[in-house]
């Protein structure tokens, strides 16, 4: 058991997280070394949601709530770090959840889809071979009619970049949760949150239950006045004069 008081409590708090999806079959080795991955920027934004990210997650509750089919996707990463989180978004949101993993497993994305549902979440849609994106040639083509095929918008919490580029060009907006600013994935999204996922959605929570209660109009405007671009650039600074 980690001691709270560790320096490194948090880190090594989802570190375990990780390694013990895989050990129940939830999670990959490829995803443990993304996650080291993700780690490293953690580093450089100071361990802190900076003013860059709240910008975003403002934009990408505003997106979320104008929605008209909004749809979130889940691999298994995202699934053991911030499961309960994302079950309370999609109650929120009244959107269903998307099983999507790079690497094809029927009995993976089960067990992910139990493992959601076990911390509330209700639900829960597989990826079928009878329906695609375009542009894309990888597993993750796979989509289910009643989730990503008709959204309109689609929340990535943890991504590929080649998917992200791919349901962009599928006319669908996209809000991805990268802690690397330089990635595809947060070039290509249309808006993106440079953050730690597990500091990001209680955030992204809390914005949605305060932004419910504003009129889709000021929502709307909210959502097409944010440039991403422009985030990622002023995330990436921050990086650089935290460190310099």
């Amino acid at each position: 058991m980690i001691p709270k008081s560790h320096p490194r409590y948090e880190s090594l708090r989802t570190r375990n997280l990780i390694v013990n999806g895989i050990k129940e079959g939830i999670t990959s080795l490829h995803g443990l070394i993304a996650h080291g991955r993700g780690e490293a920027f953690d580093y450089l934004l100071g361990e802190k949601t900076s003013e860059f990210a709240e910008k975003s997650i403002g934009a990408g509750a505003a997106l979320l709530i104008t929605a008209k089919n909004p749809v979130i996707s889940v691999n298994g990463n995202s699934a053991v770090l911030v499961p309960n989180e994302l079950a309370e978004i999609s109650h929120l949101l009244s959107a269903p959840f998307e099983i999507n993993i790079f690497h094809a497993s029927k009995k993976r994305e089960i067990k992910i889809k139990n493992h959601l549902i076990k911390n509330g979440a209700e639900n829960v849609l597989l990826p079928d071979k009878r329906f695609k994106i375009r542009h894309l040639q990888s597993n993750r083509k796979y989509v289910n009619k009643n989730g990503i095929l008709k959204a309109d918008v689609v929340f990535v919490p943890l991504e590929d970049g080649d998917r992200t580029e791919a349901l962009v060009r599928n006319r669908k907006k996209v809000i991805a949760v990268d802690i690397n600013p330089l990635s595809r994935t947060a070039r290509k999204a249309t808006v993106t949150i440079v953050d730690n996922i597990t500091r990001a959605m209680p955030l992204l929570i809390k914005t949605i239950k305060q932004y419910k209660k504003h009129d889709n109009k000021r929502l709307q405007k909210m959502a097409k006045g944010h440039d991403n671009r422009k985030n990622l650039k002023g995330s990436l600074n921050y990086m650089l004069q935290n460190f310099p």
